[in-house]
């Protein structure tokens, strides 16, 4: 069975103060994160297996230097550019103002070799409060400008969130954060759909440290599935895109085939998981 039938895309849109839908774009619900894939030519490798295996959704970041992989993946792969859906973010360290917003969306255009960005992140909530504002106001400048379809957040809390009311022209479409059954956040995803914006899930494998979980294996073994898949299914089932990271081809294809694992039977199992577990980087807590 063809797991793609189980991750037809969404649609994002951008909310305004008067409750009106601008710029509205259409998201695959699946796709290949490649975080930590810093080794030359490993992203574009990964990249290559997963459009080959039909993934149509890549994220990659400025900061993990490896847009250009990303970029050469897809042309070298002959799958039509507005057939691959790709996210990028505006690394934190460069969210200072509005210039460089702009300067920092042109470089990841450059180094992607494309004409648009699909969707367009805020890695995190600048440090400075008072960048805060501008930052957001470069990120909405470059959708009006047709540079990105979409534009998003990483990593904000929910009161980051709320206070986007007071500066933004355009609220954000996602908001990407760790989301896994040890870490299910759903206040934080209520807050993210409150201001009109989908939940996008990275690390649902919580960097891999919790794959031996013995409650994950024994739901995988009853299943008869791994417990990645498991782990991954249970992001897409509570309606996050899912962007699990993997370099190696067999794994690549192995979680998109979580999409055909019916978790039905185990959601009070996965849901007495929460243990709040964060397995990295975690600004959403921040002033």
């Amino acid at each position: 069975m063809n797991p793609l039938r189980f991750a037809k895309g969404m649609r994002i849109s951008h909310s305004t103060l008067t409750g009106d839908e601008a710029y509205v774009h259409d998201i695959p619900s699946f796709g290949l994160g490649v975080f930590l894939m810093s080794e030359p030519g490993e992203c574009k490798s990964a990249c290559l297996a997963a459009l080959n295996a039909g993934y149509t959704h890549i994220d990659t970041a400025r900061a993990y230097s490896n847009e250009h992989e990303v970029g050469e993946a897809l042309k070298e792969s002959g799958v039509n550019r507005e057939d691959v859906f790709i996210t990028t973010k505006l690394r934190r360290m460069h969210a200072v103002g509005f210039e460089e917003v702009l300067e920092h969306c042109q470089t990841s255009l450059e180094l992607l070799d494309t004409d648009y960005i699909d969707l367009y992140l805020v890695h995190a909530p600048p440090e400075d409060m008072d960048h805060r504002a501008p930052v957001w106001k470069g990120m909405e400048h470059c959708l009006e400008q047709g540079w990105v379809k979409a534009i998003g957040v990483s990593n904000y809390g929910g009161h980051h969130l709320e206070s986007m009311r007071e500066y933004a022209k355009y609220l954000p479409s996602v908001n990407q954060i760790e989301v896994n059954p040890w870490l299910q956040r759903p206040e934080l995803r209520a807050a993210t759909q409150s201001v009109g914006a989908k939940v996008m899930a990275y690390s649902p494998l919580a960097r891999g440290h919790k794959l031996e979980d013995p409650d994950l294996i024994e739901i995988a073994n009853r299943l008869g599935c791994t417990p990645a898949q498991v782990a991954i299914k249970f992001c897409h089932d509570l309606g996050c895109i899912t962007i699990p990271k993997s370099s190696r081809e067999e794994r690549i294809v192995e979680n998109l085939a979580s999409l055909n694992v019916d978790l039905s039977s185990e959601r009070e199992s996965l849901a007495a998981m929460e243990c709040g577990y964060i397995s990295g980087w975690d600004p959403t807590s921040e002033p």
